[in-house]
């Protein structure tokens, strides 16, 4: 699966997570009628929007991607085991962390809808502090000739990359 493509589905799905988990906190909030906790809330979303907004830019996102797209193998046509897993296989053994913890806290978000509201918040930090880095990986791609594949592993443990030779740009 092409890196690029993981970050994006990442800030996708977590966007989506961070809205349906905020659905989630205002039904609860209104149904306990407590508008401290909405206000609270909201404060914390603007916040963690902030934050997000700010730890995105273009500049941070190339220098956060920096050692990942260093640390990756590169493969030739002559390179044992070049074969990739399936795409599908690969985002879902990635983003399934990302699904569990949405779910979980939106489970807990019915009973609790400041759980909710926290996960909704942190999940908006991290979809927007992560909105650039797919353009940072297509520039250098598009610059060096290049694309990098994710290797299948555990979602526990970090990316392994591979950089496989590509068509240059004139």
């Amino acid at each position: 699966m092409p890196f690029a493509e993981l970050l994006r589905a990442t800030v996708f799905l977590t966007a989506g997570g961070a809205t349906a988990l905020g659905v989630v906190a205002v039904i609860g909030v209104q149904d306990a009628e407590n508008t401290t906790v909405l206000l609270i809330g909201a404060a914390w979303w603007l916040v963690a929007a902030w934050i997000g907004l700010s730890l995105g830019g273009a500049e941070r996102s190339a220098d956060s991607m920096r050692e990942t797209l260093a640390g990756a193998r590169t493969a030739t046509s002559s390179s044992p085991g070049v074969s990739m897993p399936s795409p599908g296989r690969v985002a879902w053994g990635r983003l399934s962390p990302i699904l569990a913890a949405v779910g979980l806290a939106g489970a807990l978000g019915v009973i609790f809808p400041e759980v909710a509201m926290v996960g909704s918040g942190y999940a908006l930090l991290v979809a927007l502090a992560w909105r650039n880095r797919e353009s940072a990986v297509l520039a250098i791609e598009g610059r060096d000739g290049v694309r990098f594949l994710v290797e299948s592993a555990s979602p526990l443990k970090p990316v392994k990359l591979v950089r496989s030779p590509g068509f240059r740009a004139f």
